[in-house]
């Protein structure tokens, strides 16, 4: 069932040329020496408000274009659009890719809304996203929730195992409820993988479609040390945030299909609903330009993980600091995404937004995600070694400072608390 990831001759091949079309088409609109009489109202830029132009520059106003017919239409894709889909298709590796500029939340609840009617029943894990909620009242469906392996010394969550999934199926075949879909966060915030393909050969000999929100997984399919894809893994659907890892602009992400158990149709009408009209172009196009830039750099993430790999190493030699792992979790998970490293701080007393706290104010150290005994950095394309020695070196200071300070002090819980709640509020 699983798919073997494209070797570095085949990725180069997928795209001919590895031309960016949509880019380019953007590129040769502006470039026109028109009179424009058409949205937005900045005129490309003429009248685009200074403080913002002194900010990001006028150039982005001038391609800050409408649906022009040479601009193709992303609810009816035939020309530069549809191009550049297929050619993210043939590179993620999917039967279709739609673009999103809604983000992965839109595509989180056109993947419910194309495969639950009212009364159905969603499977889904208690850890999910908050999109998954919106897609449930979108849909009409009825959550059953799984709970995932629940790691409470670092209060990290894990994922959905085939076997509570065969179970949660299992009781609702024997009340007389329709599983519409399944859907899987894999890999979590935290990097943490299900078994996709385990999951999928629970539901697929049952008619049942496999939903995964893989928005921290866009770059899975790029090397072979990284988790294999929920594609190649058998996913009806996958929803991934392009611009998590990889490199578009927030709030670009795609969603990929493969097999034929979802109605195509189905969910281009769903995404109609979900998207603007009024797309942002600037947007589309760097989607097509974060495809285009994986098509001509097969080996983009060597250093990437190089870099990862390395900064565990040190880490973990840190006393007082540890680095979550697979092994801090009782299920058979397939896979962690080395590229996010996730600490803590606990051994020297210290709660995760303590630790984060010092990192960022004394270290100028600016994580992605923060809980109360751990936090997560996640290593990217733009990733400097200087950056890392930084952090690793910061570490080490909190180390030093708190180590033998804190060794004999409890945990310190109304103070973590009294954080947490403060910054509910922020």
């Amino acid at each position: 069932m699983s798919e073997a990831k494209p070797s570095s001759a085949e990725s180069s091949a997928l795209v001919q040329g590895g031309t960016a079309p949509l880019v380019c088409a953007l590129q040769s609109t502006a470039r026109q020496d028109v009179s424009c009489f058409h949205f937005p109202g900045h005129n490309r830029g003429k009248a685009a408000p200074s403080s913002l132009s002194k900010l990001i520059g006028s150039r982005a106003f001038l391609h800050d274009l409408p649906e022009l017919p040479e601009l193709d239409d992303l609810f009816s894709p035939k020309g530069v659009i549809l191009d550049a889909q297929r050619q993210a298709s043939q590179l993620f590796g999917s039967s279709k890719t739609w673009f999103l500029v809604n983000g992965t939340t839109c595509g989180i609840q056109a993947s419910v809304m194309a495969t639950c009617s009212p009364g159905d029943y969603l499977i889904v894990p208690r850890n999910c996203h908050i999109s998954v909620i919106s897609a449930l009242v979108l849909s009409g469906a009825v959550p059953k929730y799984i709970i995932p392996e629940y790691n409470s010394r670092w209060d990290i969550a894990g994922g959905m195992t085939p076997l509570q999934l065969d179970e949660a199926v299992k009781e609702l075949e024997e009340d007389g409820k329709r599983v519409g879909a399944v859907l899987v966060t894999s890999p979590t915030y935290h990097g943490v993988c299900s078994n996709v393909e385990g999951i999928v050969s629970v539901c697929h000999p049952r008619g049942i479609p496999v939903i995964v929100d893989e928005a921290h997984g866009a770059h899975f399919r790029f090397h072979d040390s990284l988790p294999s894809t929920a594609i190649e893994q058998g996913a009806d659907l996958a929803v991934q945030s392009t611009h998590k890892v990889l490199c578009s602009l927030t709030q670009s992400s795609m969603l990929h299909m493969a097999g034929d158990l979802v109605d195509v149709d189905k969910v281009s009408q769903c995404l109609q609903l979900l998207q603007s009209s009024s797309p942002s172009y600037l947007l589309l196009s760097s989607l097509d330009a974060a495809r285009d830039q994986l098509s001509k750099n097969t080996n983009i993430f060597d250093e990437p993980l190089a870099i990862a790999s390395e900064t565990k190493d040190q880490l973990m030699r840190i006393p007082g600091i540890s680095v979550l792992d697979l092994p801090c979790f009782a299920s058979d998970f397939p896979a962690i995404d080395p590229l996010c490293i996730t600490l803590s701080a606990s051994d020297l007393q210290l709660s995760g937004y303590e630790a984060d706290d010092i990192l960022y104010e004394d270290h100028q150290i600016v994580s992605e995600l923060v809980g109360t005994r751990a936090v997560t950095f996640a290593v990217n394309l733009g990733t400097r070694v200087q950056d890392i020695e930084k952090l690793v070196q910061s570490a080490k200071h909190l180390s030093e400072k708190y180590f033998f300070a804190n060794s004999s002090k409890p945990m310190k819980e109304n103070r973590v608390w009294a954080h947490w709640r403060r910054s509910l509020c922020i």
